[in-house]
């Protein structure tokens, strides 16, 4: 009986322990940073043609989470690479398109995304952006078409 009783009281705290953790979910940013405001910054001004609503743009980019007390608010990097996509046809964040549009091919962009215009109030679904994060692109403009 006794060995029973502890076995439940042992079961008990690991199902206790479990609920209080959340397994494959990342923890929210702290503190919050919806109040970053989106911004943008060219680096270098293209001269190409500029990238346009309904234009398929080719970019290279480096991503990181946003930080207060890091030199040009960039955190953790998160990745980065080269890709095309089909401005304003929703197949990327709200900011990163924001941030592409406008610029000229040949230019580099900064752009600070706060987490409405990115992953919001419940991250990326891979866990590696936290809920509430923003986050920091630069963008490189190779070609529109």
């Amino acid at each position: 009986m006794r060995v029973r009783a502890r076995s439940l009281g042992f079961l008990s705290c690991v199902i206790a322990i479990s609920a209080a953790c959340d397994f494959g979910h990342a923890a929210p940013t702290v503190p919050d940073q919806s109040n970053v405001a989106f911004s943008t910054t060219d680096l270098t001004v293209g001269t190409g043609s500029v990238a346009a609503t309904g234009s398929s743009a080719n970019v290279t980019y480096s991503v990181w989470l946003y930080s207060d007390t890091a030199q040009d608010h960039k955190g953790t990097q998160l990745q980065g690479g080269t890709f095309s996509f089909v401005l304003g046809a929703n197949q990327v964040i709200k900011g990163f398109d924001q941030a592409v549009t406008g610029m000229a091919v040949g230019g580099t962009r900064r752009a600070i995304v706060p987490p409405a215009l990115a992953y919001g109030s419940t991250g990326s679904s891979d866990g590696a952006i936290p809920p509430n994060a923003a986050m920091v692109f630069e963008i490189q403009l190779n070609a529109v078409q």
